[in-house]
């Protein structure tokens, strides 16, 4: 399963659960993540997506990083069912 592909997942089923999943582009600042998925209620979440096994870069870790230590929830998803694990989270909060 490629990235592409869970990406494309993750957008989808947080749709379906009320939310919205934007891509996340942040000109000059390499590394952060994938999405910003945010549901009802104020609940903002990053989102890195990665294929089946692959782990985030050293300079995707030191993006998260910065993001937790500024008190921001940062995610790593790498199937389809880690997506949804962290939707029904998401539907419990």
């Amino acid at each position: 399963m490629r990235e592409k592909d869970i990406e494309e997942y993750l957008r989808k089923e947080v749709k379906k659960a009320g939310g919205k999943a934007y891509k996340f582009e942040s000109p000059g600042n390499d590394g952060v993540p994938d999405r910003i998925v945010i549901f009802p209620g104020n609940n903002i979440f990053f989102v890195e997506l990665k294929a089946p096994g692959e782990k985030p870069r050293p300079l995707q870790v030191k993006q998260m990083r910065d993001l937790t230590n500024f008190g921001c929830s940062v995610s790593v998803l790498d199937s389809k069912k880690r997506v949804d694990q962290f939707v029904d989270l998401m539907k419990r909060l």
